[in-house]
Order: structure tokens, then C-alpha cells, then sequence
């Protein structure tokens, strides 16, 4: 199994979608890059601790590449607003794409690079090197199976 972190605003719709992916194995949300260590969902929220809202995956490189996972990831959110997705914003919700190797940081930026042409605008979603991840608290996990009005 291969592991990835994506962050693209709310964790539960970002969740929601690598769920639906053959070759993904497991999802959980979380935070991550930011200073503290075990932070809340209140903390990231009202505490200014740097962390962004993220799903963390795992998944079969057999069956999907980390390629399509970027694809997908571009897919879901408009890299193009800084801090912002939707009505939600702050720093925890910013487009951020962790990376564990260095071949998964060399295609995320040549996959940033390739979008960024696509669509004809400055993208300012950060790649960074992957951190500690600290999971949510459950009552955030598969948020959208148990909140289907909501999402």
C-alpha cells in the first residue's frame, strides 16, 4: 500500500470523493502542517496552529496511480483561491498537497504545473513535505455517510 495527503478545503467532501476511487483502500481525516501536536478540530478551527483539514489515503498503486489521485484532487476544489474553498475559509482550509517521496513531490509539481496551464491561472496550492498526520475526532470520520443532507 502507497499513502497520500490531500487538503482541498472541508475533509469530509475531500474524504467523500477518494472513498469513491478503485484502488483506495482507506481514507481517515485529519490535520496536518501545522505546530502543534494532537490538535482538536476547535484548536485547528479557532487556535491559529497551522494545521490544514486533510484526508489521508491509502491505496493499491496496482489499481490506481498517484497520478489519478492528483487528477482527481484538482477535480474536486478550485486550487486558485488562497485560504478559501467555498464559504469555508482559513488557513485550514487551503489546497495543500503533502508528499512522502521525492518521486510523489516531482509529480505533484509537474501535475500543479500542468493544471496551472490548463485553466490559465496562478494556482497557489503548496506542496510540502508530509508531517506527523493526527487524526480527527470520530465523530468527523466518513462524516458523510452519517450526514448525507449536509454534504
Amino acid at each position: 500500500m502507497r499513502k497520500a495527503v490531500f487538503g482541498a478545503g472541508c475533509f469530509w467532501h475531500v474524504q467523500e470523493a477518494f472513498d469513491n476511487v478503485k484502488g483506495v483502500t482507506k481514507t481517515v481525516v485529519g490535520f496536518m502542517g501545522g505546530k502543534n501536536k494532537n490538535p482538536t478540530y476547535k484548536q485547528v478551527c479557532y487556535e491559529n496552529t497551522g494545521h490544514a483539514e486533510v484526508t489521508y489515503v491509502e491505496y493499491d498503486e496496482k489499481k490506481v496511480s498517484y497520478k489519478k489521485l492528483l487528477e482527481l484532487f484538482w477535480k474536486i476544489h478550485n486550487p486558485t483561491t488562497k485560504n478559501r474553498q467555498g464559504l469555508d475559509f482559513g488557513e485550514q482550509y487551503r489546497s495543500v498537497i503533502f508528499y512522502y517521496t521525492k518521486e510523489q513531490r516531482d509529480e505533484a509539481i509537474k501535475s500543479l504545473e500542468r493544471e496551472e496551464k490548463r485553466i490559465g491561472k496562478k494556482i497557489v496550492t503548496q506542496v510540502e513535505k508530509a508531517s506527523e498526520f493526527y487524526p480527527a475526532e470520530d465523530y468527523h470520520q466518513n462524516y458523510y455517510l452519517k450526514n448525507k443532507r449536509v454534504c
